[in-house]
C-alpha cells in the first residue's frame, strides 16, 4: 500500500481531533452532573414540588456559570471553567462544543409549526369581504387536505375557478390602499400572484427571525431551527426545555413591532429611588423580626447615601449594596431615553418590583400607565437597559408595525450596520406628528419589537415626513439584515399553529441513555470477541481498527455540531454491526488468495485489492437509500441517516486504510497471520449447494409468505400511528401494573375513542387520541391533556396534583413521560413522504446497479428482492402488531427501518452480482448456472458471517435497549433474515431466468471479453 505515512498522518490527526472534540462532551456532562448535585444538596426531597424546584436550581447553576465574570485588568470576563493548558475555555464555549443530544436522549420539546397563509392574505387584502374572495380561501382550505402543494397555490387555483370577471388586482382585494404602492388596479393575476408570493415568503422569513430570536433569548441549549420548504412550516427542536408552557406561548404569539414616545431618565428617577427606598424599609422590617439591631442611620442618611452612589460621588461598598441598593440599579441614563442600568441576571427581580400594584401606586397620575421594557441586550455586556415607555388605557401604540411598506439594510452616518424603513401614507402622517412632538419636547420614539426596545432615537432635525426612517443601534451586520426582514413584513398578520409536537420528559431522557449504551456496549462486546474467535490475531487487527472507527463516528458527529438521537445511536449500533462486513470481505478474499497457493504478502496484497469492488458497491447502495433517508426525514430519524451516513465513510477508511496498516505492520515484522482460527480454518471451505436447483421451491415459499402479506394487509390492515393519521399520544407511568381494558373503557367514556397499549412494561400506557384533532390550538391541547389527567386520576398516587402529573413525581417519574402530537394536514403530508422515499431508494438503486453492472436483469433481481422483502416485513407486521407486547405501529421510525432494510438487502445482494460478475471474467468456459451456483457458494461465509454478526447486535439492542425503538429494531430483524434470505433465494435467481432467455448470457459473456481485452 503506498503513501502509508500519510495515512498514519491523517488517522492520527483524525483521532486527535475526535478526542479532543469528545472532551468538550465530558466536561459538559461533568459540570451539569455538578449542578445537579448541588440542587439536591440544596433542595431536599421532602420539599412540596422539589423536581421542579430542582430543575430551577440546576438551570440557575449553569446560567451563572455563563453570565457571570470577573475582571481581568480593566475588562471583565466569563470565568474559564475548562483548561486544556493552550486554551482555557468558558461554559458556552463548552456548551457549544460539546455533543448535541436529541429530545429522546435530552428531554425538551420538538414542534413544526403552520403559520398561517390563510391569515397573512386576509390581513393583505385588509379583511376583504368581498365573496369570492372569502370562497376561494375557504376552498383552498378544502383542496389542502389532499394536496400536496403549498396553500397559496391551492388558493390561486380555487380562485381561478370561480373568479368570472374578478381580478386580483380588484380594489376590494389586492389593489387596496396598503398595497396601493405595489399592486396597481391594472395588473393581470399572473403579475399579482408574484407579489403575494414575495410577500408571502417575507411573512414566513418574518416569523422564522422572530421564532430565532425568542429561542436565543429562552436560553434553550443546542436548538434547532428550520423552515421547512416553502410549506410555511418551522420545525423546532429544544433539547432540554423543561418548562413546555412558556415555549408554547413564547411560539405561538404573533410578531409585534411597535413605535412608542419615551419618558426621560429624571421623569422616571424619582420612582426608581422611591421603589429602591420601600425594599430598603421593608427588608429594615424583615430584619428587625429576626433580630434586634441598632439602626445607627435615618432614613435620609441612607437615601442621600444611595443617590451618592448612583450619581459616582461614593465607591461602590460591596458589604453595603444589599442593604442600600436592595433594587441593584448599576448607572441612569443622564437624561436620555434610558431611565436606569441594571444586571442582566437581575432583569426578572428588578421588573417584579416596578410592576408590583404596591409600588406603582405610588406613580403621578400622569405616569399611571408606564410600561418599563428592557433594551436589546448585548451579548458582550453584563448590564441591560431599561426605559419607561408612554403607555395608554388600551395598551394601543400610536403606531405598529403593519404600516411599514419596506425595509432594507442600511448603514448610519458612523458607517455602524443599520436599517432604513419606508411606511405608507397613513403611517408617514403618524410618523411625521410623532417626530414633530419629540423634536419639539426634545423627546425619544422607542421601536419596540417583541417587547424589547431595539433603540430610541432622539428627533435632531425636525419632524420627518414622507414615512422614511432608520434604525441604528448596537446590532451586526447579520443582526441588521434579519431586522430588516423581520420589518419588511411587520407586524406578522397570521397565527402560528403547532400542527406537531413530541414532548419527552428528562427521565425518559436519561433513561434512553442508559438502556441505549448498555446495549450499545453488549453489541460492542460481541463483535470484538467474535471477530477473535473467528479470525484469530487478523479479527484483533479488525477490532483495532473498529474502536477508531466508532472513535471517529461521534468525533465526527460533535465536530459537525450533528444531534444525536436514540434512532442515531441504534444507527452507529448497527454501523458496528455493517462496519465488520469490509474486514469479513477483505479477510475472506485472503484466504481465498492463500488456498491458491500464493505467498502471505502477495495473498494479502490481492485480497484486499479483490475485495475492494464489493465494498464499495455494497456500501454506496446502503449510503444511497441512507442519503433518501436523510432528505425525506425529520427529527430523530434525520438523526438516524446522519450516523449511518458518518458511519459508513468512517468504516470504509477504517476497514481499508487502517485495518491494512496493521495487517501490514505485523506481516513484516515477520509475523504469521492465517485469519481463521483451529476452529474456523475450513468452515465454509467446500461448499458446493445447487441454489439454482431449488430456487423454484424458494418461489413458492416466498410466493405463499407474499400472498399471505398481502392478505393481511387487506383484511387486518397495519397499525398506523399518529404520523400517518394524526392524532394525540402519551405515555404515561403508573406506580402499579395496569389493565388495558379497563383504562380503554374508563377513556372511552371521556374521548369517545382512545387506543391504549403497554410499552415497556405492565406499569407504562401508551395512550393516542383522536379527539379534537382538527383543533391545534394550545388551548386544545391543554384541554385534552387535563381530560386525560381527570380520566387517570383514581389510578395515581393519591394526593398527585396536575402539575406533579406533567412533571412526572417521585422517584419513579409516575405521571406524563412524554406526548407527541400530529395534524391531520400534516400527517398527509408524512405519509406521502414516506412513500416518495421508498419509491425513490427503489428508483436510485435500480439506476445505480444498471450503471455498475451495465445489465437490466440484474436491477431487476435486486429490486424484485427489495420488494419481497418490503412486503414480507409489513405482512408480518400486519399479522402481529394485535399481540406483540410492544407497539409496532406505522410511523416515521418504521419508514427509516423499511428503507435501512432495503440498503442491508441490496449489500448482500450486490456482493453476490460482484461474485458473479468476477467469475464470468476469470472462467469463461464455464455455464452460466455453474458460474452462479459457485458465486453463491464462495460468498456464503462472508454472507452467514455478516448477518450473524448484523443480528446479534441488533437483538442486544431489542433485548436490553430502550422500549422506543423495539419496533425498528424488531423490523430490521426481521428484514436481516429476510434479506439475507432474498440475495440468494430471489435476487440470484430472477437475474438468471431473465438472463437466461434470448442472448443474456451471451451477452454477459461478451462484455467479460470486452472487459478482459481492455485490461490487457
Amino acid at each position: 500500500m503506498q503513501n502509508k505515512g500519510i495515512i498514519k498522518l491523517f488517522a492520527l490527526l483524525f483521532g486527535l481531533v475526535s478526542i479532543y472534540q469528545l472532551s468538550f462532551t465530558f466536561k459538559a456532562n461533568q459540570i451539569e452532573d455538578n449542578a445537579e448535585a448541588a440542587a439536591i444538596s440544596k433542595i431536599a426531597d421532602t420539599e412540596e414540588d422539589y423536581q421542579t424546584k430542582r430543575n430551577l436550581e440546576t438551570i440557575n447553576y449553569l446560567d451563572s456559570l455563563k453570565t457571570s465574570k470577573v475582571q481581568v485588568g480593566d475588562n471583565f470576563e466569563s470565568i474559564g471553567v475548562y483548561d486544556l493548558g493552550i486554551a482555557e475555555y468558558t461554559y458556552a464555549d463548552v456548551e457549544n462544543n460539546a455533543m448535541n443530544l436529541g429530545l429522546d436522549l435530552k428531554g425538551g420539546i420538538n414542534v413544526i409549526l403552520q403559520i398561517s397563509v390563510r391569515d397573512i392574505l386576509k390581513g393583505l387584502a385588509n379583511n376583504s369581504k368581498d365573496p369570492i374572495f372569502n370562497k376561494a380561501l375557504d376552498d383552498a382550505e378544502l383542496l389542502q387536505t389532499n394536496a400536496q402543494e403549498s396553500y397559496l397555490e391551492s388558493f390561486f387555483r380555487a380562485f381561478d375557478a370561480i373568479k368570472g370577471d374578478t381580478k386580483l388586482a380588484s380594489p376590494d382585494i389586492f389593489a387596496n390602499r396598503t398595497l396601493s404602492d405595489e399592486i396597481k388596479f391594472d395588473m393581470s393575476d399572473n403579475e399579482v400572484k408574484g407579489i403575494l408570493e414575495t410577500k408571502i415568503d417575507e411573512s414566513i422569513v418574518s416569523a422564522f427571525e422572530v421564532l430565532r430570536k425568542r429561542i436565543d433569548k429562552f436560553g434553550v441549549t443546542s436548538p434547532n431551527i428550520q423552515r421547512l420548504g416553502n410549506s410555511g412550516r418551522i420545525l423546532l427542536e429544544l433539547p432540554g426545555a423543561k418548562d413546555i408552557e412558556r415555549i408554547r406561548d413564547l411560539v405561538t404569539t404573533t410578531a409585534q413591532l411597535e413605535f412608542w414616545e419615551t419618558y426621560k431618565t429624571e421623569e422616571v428617577l424619582p420612582y426608581l429611588m422611591e421603589v429602591n427606598q420601600n425594599l430598603v424599609e421593608e427588608n429594615k422590617k424583615n430584619e428587625a423580626t429576626k433580630e434586634v439591631a441598632d439602626v445607627t442611620e435615618n432614613e435620609e442618611d441612607v437615601t442621600s447615601s444611595a443617590i451618592d452612589e448612583l450619581t459616582g460621588q461614593i465607591e461602590s461598598d460591596s458589604t453595603n449594596v444589599a442593604d442600600i441598593n436592595p433594587l441593584g440599579i448599576q448607572g441612569y441614563g443622564n437624561g436620555g431615553s434610558v431611565v436606569g442600568m441594571f444586571l442582566a441576571k437581575d432583569r426578572d427581580k428588578v421588573m417584579e418590583h416596578l410592576n408590583s400594584s404596591k409600588n406603582r401606586a405610588a406613580l403621578p397620575a400622569e405616569m399611571r400607565y408606564v410600561k418599563f421594557v428592557w433594551g436589546l441586550q448585548n451579548e458582550d455586556s453584563e448590564f441591560s437597559e431599561l426605559y419607561a415607555i408612554k403607555g395608554n388605557r388600551d395598551g394601543e401604540p400610536q403606531l405598529s408595525g403593519d404600516v411599514i411598506t419596506s425595509a432594507d439594510q442600511d448603514y448610519d452616518q458612523l458607517s455602524r450596520p443599520a436599517v432604513s424603513m419606508q411606511m405608507n401614507s397613513k403611517g408617514a402622517r403618524i410618523w411625521e406628528e410623532m417626530t414633530k412632538k419629540a423634536y419639539e419636547t426634545q423627546g425619544f420614539i422607542a421601536i419596540v419589537l417583541d417587547n424589547t426596545v431595539y433603540s430610541a432615537p432622539s428627533v435632531s432635525s425636525g419632524p420627518i415626513a414622507g414615512g422614511r426612517s432608520q434604525i441604528s443601534g448596537s446590532f451586526s451586520l447579520t443582526e441588521a439584515v434579519d431586522l430588516a426582514n423581520v420589518l419588511r413584513a411587520g407586524k406578522l398578520p397570521a397565527s402560528a399553529q403547532i400542527v406537531q409536537a413530541d414532548e419527552v420528559g428528562p427521565s425518559l431522557g436519561q433513561e434512553a441513555i442508559d438502556s441505549g449504551m448498555k446495549s450499545f456496549l453488549i453489541a460492542l462486546v460481541f463483535v470484538l470477541l467474535w471477530m477473535i474467535f473467528y479470525y484469530g490475531k487478523a479479527g484483533g487487527f479488525a477490532d483495532i481498527a473498529l474502536l477508531l472507527n466508532i472513535l471517529l463516528i461521534f468525533g465526527v458527529l460533535a465536530s459537525l455540531g450533528a444531534v444525536l438521537t436514540l434512532p442515531g445511536i441504534a444507527g452507529i449500533v448497527l454501523t458496528i454491526g455493517i462496519s465488520v462486513d469490509a474486514n469479513v470481505l477483505i479477510f475472506e478474499r485472503i484466504k481465498e488468495e492463500l488456498a491458491k497457493g500464493k505467498s502471505q504478502k502477495e495473498s494479502i496484497k490481492d485480497g484486499f485489492s479483490n475485495a475492494l469492488s464489493s465494498i464499495l458497491d455494497a456500501n454506496i447502495t446502503t449510503g444511497l437509500t441512507a442519503l433518501i433517508l436523510f432528505v425525506f426525514g425529520t427529527g430523530p430519524i434525520k438523526g438516524f441517516a446522519t450516523t449511518l451516513i458518518i458511519g459508513i465513510l468512517t468504516s470504509l477508511f477504517t476497514a481499508i486504510f487502517i485495518t491494512r496498516l496493521l495487517v501490514d505492520w505485523y506481516v513484516n515484522r515477520g509475523g504469521k497471520l492465517d485469519f481463521s482460527t483451529s476452529i474456523t480454518k475450513n468452515l465454509f471451505t467446500n461448499v458446493n449447494i445447487d441454489f439454482l436447483k431449488k430456487r423454484k421451491i424458494a418461489y413458492v415459499i416466498s410466493g405463499i409468505m407474499i400472498v399471505g402479506s398481502l392478505g393481511s394487509l387487506f383484511t387486518t390492515g397495519l397499525d398506523e400511528g399518529i404520523d400517518f393519521v394524526g392524532g394525540r399520544t402519551y405515555q404515561v407511568r403508573f406506580a402499579q401494573d395496569m389493565s388495558v381494558e379497563e383504562v380503554k373503557t374508563d377513556l372511552h367514556g371521556v374521548f369517545e375513542s382512545a387506543e391504549v397499549k403497554t410499552i415497556g412494561g405492565p406499569n407504562q400506557l401508551k395512550i393516542s387520541t383522536k379527539y379534537k384533532i382538527e383543533d391545534s390550538s394550545i388551548e386544545a391541547d391543554e384541554e385534552v391533556q387535563s381530560m386525560l389527567f381527570t380520566a387517570l386520576q383514581k389510578y395515581l398516587p393519591e394526593g398527585m396534583t396536575y402539575q406533579q402529573f406533567l412533571d412526572g413525581s417521585g422517584d419513579e417519574k409516575i405521571g406524563k413521560m412524554m406526548s407527541s402530537k400530529v395534524s391531520p394536514t400534516i400527517a398527509d403530508d408524512i405519509k406521502s413522504a414516506s412513500v416518495w422515499a421508498i419509491l425513490g431508494s427503489l428508483v436510485v438503486v435500480f439506476l445505480y446497479i444498471l450503471f455498475r453492472f451495465k445489465k437490466w436483469q440484474f436491477s431487476l433481481g435486486a429490486v424484485a428482492a427489495v420488494f419481497h422483502d418490503v412486503f414480507i416485513v409489513l405482512g408480518i407486521y400486519s399479522i402481529t402488531w394485535r399481540f406483540m407486547p410492544f407497539s409496532m405501529e406505522i410511523d416515521q421510525t418504521f419508514i427509516a427501518a423499511i428503507l435501512t432494510v432495503i440498503g442491508y438487502s441490496l449489500n448482500d445482494t450486490v456482493v453476490v452480482f460482484d461474485r458473479i460478475r468476477e467469475y464470468f471474467n476469470e472462467n469463461l468456459g464455464w455455464k452460466f448456472d455453474t458460474t452462479i451456483n459457485k458465486s453463491i457458494n464462495s460468498t456464503i461465509s462472508r454472507t452467514l458471517n455478516t448477518s450473524l454478526t448484523t443480528l446479534v447486535v441488533l437483538l442486544a439492542m431489542f433485548l436490553f435497549g430502550a422500549d422506543s425503538l423495539k419496533d425498528l429494531l424488531f423490523a430490521l430483524i426481521v428484514g436481516v433474515i429476510v434479506g439475507t434470505y432474498s440475495s440468494v433465494f430471489i435476487a440470484t435467481p430472477i437475474m438468471y431466468d431473465t438472463a437466461k432467455k434470448g442472448n443474456a448470457t451471451e451477452a454477459l459473456k461478451d462484455k467479460a471479453k470486452d472487459e478482459e481485452l481492455e485490461e490487457a
